[in-house]
């Protein structure tokens, strides 16, 4: 028997976003027995998938592998079929990789690659993860010229024949093929056939199945080429993997009818497990799909009522009903479906009912996890509780079948594998024999219901056809006018608030334009003189308040908070020639000095006229602080030559006493 492969890679050295490529450290396991490979290259490690063909790669970031979404796309078209790519952290909401590797009693070191490697390895084997899909369940084929006609001449036609026949020729091979498909395994396809002289110009086909599944090949012949490829998602979509040797677990259902299906499969808490749609399908593969899986808690719809159609679906599961009971707008569809992502109407309706339906159920289930017991199954309890019971009475139900399981004797401990086979495949067979019994019994409830129902909707509908009639026009006529109402009323409160936004903002300029002429008139009649302020002492204040109003030699600025800069900074006030410095506290002594050295004058205690990025200041005032910081730095620099002298004479004193003069 082949024993389960699953690898586990981590990064060990460098990026794929990096220049250099990078090295991983790879663990390989097969069923329990480690292997450990380091410092790997990428294409190395992909020979040997190549090679052993593992089930799963777990990694922790799947992009560790791939600089982006077009390389990852790339990397997973090489990988051979069946294989996995699986992200052990999550899917769109990631966890660390130590929590969960605890969670599940598996010790890591964040410091150790190869121990990061083998926890993502065996939490894959647990079914921990969600496997990365890039690919919808489509394959496109296309059969076309492998050779172009050219311009001709006397033999064109009879060339063009030929290759057109080859084509021809590979398409019907490639159609019966895809016929077989579907007699045997219900696999869809669509087919479009472009004719030409003699015989085909090109023929495409659409499988709906993954490219897998099809037993068809990329070739080329001198005629006629066929290419396969898979069609790629908008998203990435992350597909939560089945834990092994696991019970069925319940699931919410969201179902959009109609010609074209759209089907959303929810788990109790909440994740994905299935988003399509399909046209033309079957209630009965409908009832299929869903149950491979698990057993549906919730039916739900997006509409009120819920529509025949899903409600016969739902009898066939015994599932609970749910709707949203009001209609659900298309912006609250979207905002709703964007974080899975959808690729059609369908398929967003459908996920709409089963994310309501979940949302509807999420504090009551918060509950349950907090009040369960410690080993309780969870699950089972909020089944109960969907189905009617109080939390109580679940978990009481749930602990009796759990204490009536544990009197029950078990398998025996020297069963044979074969018989435990055998018995497994019969107790499978009789869960299915037992569905299909439920199935049919609450179809024949629900045919019997559905015709008593017909005749009493084909009176009602007779009674209501002439009534309609008469309230048509007038319904029409009054949801027009209501509806321009409404627009009209819309309209008039937002010029309303766009009107007093602008008589808050001309009220304010008024404010400040008054404040600024105020200080121009002062500026202009010589009782004032005109100072810039400067937000902050930075940098990058100073060059704002340059860019705004200008920085220029001659000009008094205002320090608004003055703390922080040094002597850089200040040396770039100095450079601009500034002719003082006004500030509110002190600043720093390296400030302060590069001033002193650049000759200007720093003042504190000047009272200012305030108008946002500018002040005014007395002229008086301004001068007598100027030329007061000027006795004091003339004192400071008499004294600074007084100390230089002396240390000079100093010097010399000492040269005399060793005899050097």
């Amino acid at each position: 028997m082949q024993k389960r492969i699953i690898y586990g890679i981590d990064i060990v050295r460098g990026s794929p976003r990096a220049r250099e490529l990078p090295r991983y450290a790879l663990v390989i396991l097969k069923d329990g027995e480690v292997s450990h490979f380091n410092m790997l290259r990428r294409q190395k490690i992909f020979n040997m998938i190549q090679k052993e063909r593992p089930e799963i790669i777990a990694v922790d970031n799947i992009f560790e592998l791939a600089a982006d979404r077009t390389e990852l796309l790339s990397l997973m078209e090489r990988l051979p079929d069946g294989v996995k790519l699986v992200q052990v952290t999550g899917g769109l909401h990631p966890e660390p990789l130590v929590r969960i590797a605890h969670k599940y009693g598996i010790s890591v070191d964040p410091e150790n690659p190869g121990d990061e490697a083998e926890a993502c390895a065996r939490l894959a084997d647990l079914g921990v993860g969600h496997e990365v899909s890039l690919f919808e369940d489509i394959t496109k084929i296309k059969v076309s010229r492998a050779r172009s006609l050219g311009q001709g001449g006397w033999s064109q036609n009879r060339y063009r024949r030929k290759v057109h026949g080859a084509v021809l020729q590979r398409s019907r091979e490639i159609e019966n093929t895809l016929k077989y498909l579907s007699r045997e395994k219900g696999i869809r396809f669509d087919a479009v056939n472009v004719k030409g002289f003699g015989g085909y110009v090109r023929s495409e086909f659409t499988v709906y199945a993954k490219r897998g599944e099809i037993p068809i090949h990329p070739m080329a012949s001198n005629d006629a080429q066929v290419s396969v490829k898979s069609v790629e998602r908008d998203k990435i979509r992350y597909v939560p993997l089945k834990p092994k040797n696991s019970r069925r677990k319940f699931t919410i259902v969201g179902i959009d009818p109609g010609t074209t299906v759209g089907i959303a499969i929810l788990s109790l808490d909440g994740d994905l497990l299935y988003l399509k749609s399909f046209r033309g399908i079957s209630p009965d593969e409908v009832v299929k799909l869903i149950a491979e899986y698990g057993k549906p808690a919730v039916i739900a719809s997006d509409v009120t009522p819920m529509p025949g159609s899903v409600e016969k679906i739902r009898r066939s599961f015994n599932a609970v009903p749910a709707s949203p009971g009001i209609e659900v707008s298309a912006e609250e569809k979207i905002a709703l479906g964007k974080t899975f992502g959808y690729s059609n109407d369908h398929e967003r309706d459908a996920l709409t009912a089963a994310l309501l339906t979940c949302r509807n159920y999420k504090n009551i289930f918060t509950r349950i996890e907090k009040k369960a017991p410690k080993g309780a199954d969870i699950e089972l309890i909020k089944l109960h509780v969907i189905r009617g019971d109080s939390i109580e009475v679940a978990i009481e139900k749930v602990r009796a079948a759990s204490e009536a399981r544990e009197k029950t004797p078990g398998v025996r401990a020297e069963e044979k594998p074969e018989e435990r086979s055998v018995d497994e495949s019969l107790l499978k067979m009789r869960e299915i024999v037992q569905r299909q019994g439920e199935q049919i019994l609450n179809l024949q409830e629900y045919v019997e219901e559905l015709k008593q129902a017909l005749l009493a909707k084909d009176r009602k509908i007779s009674k209501l056809e002439s009534r309609l009639k008469g309230f048509k026009n007038e319904a029409y006529s009054e949801v027009r006018k209501s509806k321009e109402i409404q627009i009209r009323d819309s309209t008039i409160e937002v010029l309303k608030k766009e009107l007093s936004n602008k008589n808050k903002s001309i009220k304010e300029l008024r404010r400040r334009g008054d404040k600024l002429r105020k200080i121009q008139k002062m500026e202009i009649r010589g009782e004032g003189i005109s100072v810039k302020v400067i937000a902050a002492f930075t940098k990058e204040s100073i060059a704002e308040t340059k860019e705004k109003y200008g920085l220029k030699a001659g000009d008094v600025v205002f320090l608004e908070k003055p703390s922080g800069g040094g002597a850089t900074t200040a040396q770039v006030l100095v450079e601009a020639g500034v002719r003082a410095v006004i500030i509110p506290e002190d600043i720093s002594h390296a400030a302060e000095e590069t001033f002193f050295k650049g000759d200007v004058p720093v003042l504190k205690d000047v009272q200012l006229e305030r108008a946002e990025d500018f002040a005014m200041a007395e002229p008086e005032a301004l001068k007598a602080a100027i030329d007061a910081w000027e006795k004091e730095a003339e004192i400071r620099r008499y004294k600074a030559k007084e100390a230089e002298f002396e240390s000079l004479f100093e010097e010399y004193r000492s040269e005399r006493r060793r005899g050097l003069i």
